[in-house]
């Protein structure tokens, strides 16, 4: 049972989406902290548990991107709805996402599957999204983040989305080119 408390962790990420976002639009924002605060944590625990313990399996290799993306793209969304975070940064995250999750999908459906771990800038641009997701709510409901601090996050997160976006696009293409042509038999 233990073995599969990863993939609970993921699934709870999953449903943790919905009400975070619904506290946003709600402007209930010290609820909204909490989850979302919770959701990232958990992000960090279940990949954590995995590896320590070896409670890997193929539906928890699906099921952690999944939730982290849908967390991520949809907090995003209503963050840029709500006028929390630009509109630009919430795109070049989501684009980069959506690049990400197809790149992926058409690796693995093409060439096959697709081996590999995350790369530390694309760890990093993960954690500066989080770390800017926090602040856009902190500051909407207790506007404690002060504007320089505000400014240097937005940059940073920008920055490292747009490089962790170009690394993924280059490293898909990379082992992509560097397969064994395969030949159709009719």
């Amino acid at each position: 049972m233990m073995r599969h408390l990863p993939n609970l962790i993921c699934v709870l990420r999953i449903l943790l989406t919905w009400p975070t976002v619904m506290a946003i639009a709600q402007q209930r924002y010290g609820i909204a902290l909490a989850l979302f605060a919770l959701a990232a944590i958990s992000d960090g625990l279940d990949g954590f548990l995995a590896k320590r313990f070896g409670w890997t399996s193929e539906l928890g290799r699906i099921l952690d991107p999944v939730a982290d993306k849908l967390l991520l793209v949809v907090v995003f969304l209503t963050c840029a709805w709500h006028g929390l975070v630009p509109v630009w940064l919430a795109a070049a995250a989501i684009a980069r996402d959506v690049m990400i999750g197809l790149g992926a999908g058409v690796y693995r459906l093409w060439f096959g599957p697709l081996h590999g771990r995350p790369t530390w800038i694309s760890k990093l641009n993960t954690a500066l999204q989080i770390l800017l997701l926090i602040g856009a709510i902190v500051q909407a409901g207790y506007q404690l983040v002060p504007v320089p601090v505000w400014g240097t996050l937005v940059v940073a997160t920008f920055v490292t989305t747009l490089t962790s976006g170009a690394d993924y696009l280059a490293r898909f293409l990379a082992r992509a080119w560097n397969l064994p042509i395969r030949t159709v038999r009719s």
